[in-house]
């Protein structure tokens, strides 16, 4: 609970200046991205967990189900989850994206399709790992900064909150995907 009123602090400044036309202009201050970063990290750590523990739980012979033709298989949405951790969560901090994906759409989808569930546990363990560390080694000075994502200047505080909502509604859609399956996940009570 308190980790989630943290969160709601960050996200309600972040908020301030996102909304703000000016944003590109306004940089926090290096404390307000710091704690910004420490949060982010927090969330996604425990997400990774989240995700982990939920692809355990799910029978490999799951991992093809999907929802819909059409719709990423449970397997595909594991590891559009991977390419997220090796690819943007560093790519919003500015830091290198990992070189095991691409960031073009071709490259994602091939990534995507490598689906079975020992890809999905290897990558989803080693693409947390790589986007932890990308991140938590940037200098302090470069998180203050704009970002330019999908052609637009992006605050570096305000990406952090697009990347963690993408993660949180990924976990939903499994969540979700799992239960029509009749698994349950592992934290629930």
């Amino acid at each position: 609970m308190f980790l989630s009123h943290r969160l709601l602090g960050v996200a309600a400044l972040a908020l301030a200046f996102s909304a703000n036309p000016a944003r590109a202009q306004y940089s926090p201050d290096r404390a307000t991205a710091l704690e910004v970063r420490k949060e982010f990290l927090t969330d996604l750590d425990s997400l990774h967990s989240k995700f982990s523990a939920l692809a355990d739980a799910i029978p490999a012979d799951k991992y093809s189900w999907r929802p819909a033709p059409g719709v990423r298989s449970i397997g595909e949405v594991l590891m559009h989850v991977a390419s997220e951790f090796y690819y943007w969560t560093p790519a919003v901090f500015g830091a290198k994206p990992s070189p095991v994906v691409e960031g073009n759409k071709a490259a994602l989808d091939k990534f995507e399709k490598m689906s079975s569930k020992p890809e999905v546990l290897k990558h989803l363990k080693e693409g947390f790992a790589y986007g932890r560390a990308a991140v938590s080694g940037l200098e302090d000075s470069k998180i203050t900064g704009t970002q330019k994502v999908f052609g637009h200047d992006r605050q570096i505080v305000e990406m952090t909150l697009d990347m963690t909502d993408d993660l949180h509604e990924h976990l939903g859609q499994l969540i979700a995907y799992a239960r029509m399956n009749g698994i349950k996940p592992p934290w629930s009570k």
